[in-house]
């Protein structure tokens, strides 16, 4: 069995992400975490690590998602 850690995040994003998967397939903020964080995980391993451009291209998502300012 999987075991799990905490990762806290400001409740006015959590309402944010609330918002933003509501008709998704996303049932939780978590199961959003989980797939962004695997996603850029498998694209770091796929490519050996990522370029600068990548990097910044990621970080552009998650600020436009709200995870960073």
């Amino acid at each position: 069995m999987a075991e799990y850690t905490t990762v806290s995040i400001p409740k006015d994003l959590a309402e944010r992400v609330d918002e933003t998967i509501e008709g998704t397939s996303f049932s939780s903020t978590s199961d959003l975490v989980r797939f962004l964080l695997r996603s850029i995980v498998i694209q770091y391993e796929q490519s050996d690590g990522l370029t600068e451009a990548e990097f910044e291209e990621i970080t552009d998502q998650l600020v436009d998602l709200g995870y960073l300012e």
